[in-house]
């Protein structure tokens, strides 16, 4: 009779025992939900925290965040809060009168107004009513699009904009959609990594990977996608980089550019479908942690 090869899972090494449960400075603790914060009155309530008996208590699992006497919880696993001047990967869902319906991972769609965008080829002037019946020529459901958050409503839903060239339908490439807390807010979220491909860290955790453009097209306005075929090396470059991308969020390592393209890095010697097995994962993770050390320390 053949043996049965079976494989546990091994229990995962505490990175620390303790952690201190007072919002001191630069403190970064994890809180589940009931856990006490705080016992000083002195605290003003943020989100994801209620006052429960004269101390600050969590009301979500996530991280403590303090500004100045502020308190907050950010939630591990939650869907997109927008806040202004943040990059933003979305689909459009809905073509409506002077906009469209954007699905970008918050609670509510995003609008997209007519007037909040680049015409093609950068035009400056008043949207007429033929730009509004052209409106399913620039953009139709399904399209991807890349844009900056404008404003945020009272409920929740987020104004979009592309009046930049760097924004506007995307191409040819790969979409990954990631937890919105383990992206990294930088100063850019468009990169062009070295091995090949570009990339979109949108803050609303849609992730965009596709080859680079050999040159910058600005007269098109952001509206004219590339669709034609890509070559095989940079589509293994693209699969590779969106494993990596998989094998980070596995192991709930933030993502930003240096982390994706040292995790690359450390994944060229395995094959681009071995990235999937749990303990290949483990390994170039853990590689890129230790790099990423030797970079801060």
């Amino acid at each position: 009779m053949a043996g049965v090869e079976v494989r546990l899972p091994r229990p995962r090494k505490r990175l620390a025992q303790s952690l201190p449960r007072v919002a001191g400075e630069g403190d970064r603790d994890l809180v589940a939900p009931g856990d006490t914060i705080t016992t000083d009155p002195g605290y003003m309530r943020g989100h994801g925290t209620y006052m429960g008996s004269e101390k600050l208590v969590a009301s979500v699992a996530g991280v403590v965040d303090r500004v100045n006497k502020l308190v907050c919880v950010k939630a591990l696993k939650t869907r997109y809060n927008g806040e202004v001047g943040d990059v933003v990967v979305g689909r459009i869902t809905e073509v409506q009168q002077k906009r469209w319906k954007v699905e970008t991972n918050s609670k509510l769609d995003s609008v997209l107004l007519l007037s909040s965008m680049n015409l093609p080829g950068g035009e400056l002037r008043r949207r007429s009513a033929e730009d509004e019946l052209a409106m399913r020529d620039y953009l139709q459901e399904g399209d991807l699009i890349s844009a900056e958050v404008q404003a945020v409503f009272s409920d929740g839903a987020v104004s979009l904009h592309t009046r930049s060239l760097k924004y506007g339908k995307l191409g040819q490439g790969v979409l990954v959609q990631v937890s919105p807390s383990l992206v990294k807010r930088q100063k850019t979220h468009f990169h062009d990594l070295p091995c090949g491909a570009s990339i979109i860290l949108g803050n609303n955790g849609f992730i965009w990977i596709y080859p680079t453009p050999e040159q910058k097209d600005e007269e098109a306005g952001g509206f004219i996608a590339n669709l034609e075929p890509v070559p095989l090396p940079d589509r293994e470059v693209i699969s590779r980089l969106r494993n990596c991308i998989v094998a980070l969020v596995a192991e709930k390592l933030m993502l930003y550019d240096t982390s994706i393209l040292y995790c690359y890095e450390a994944s060229l010697s395995h094959q681009i479908k071995d990235l999937l097995k749990p303990e290949v994962m483990e390994e170039i993770v853990l590689q890129t942690r230790q790099r990423l050390l030797e970079l801060e320390g």
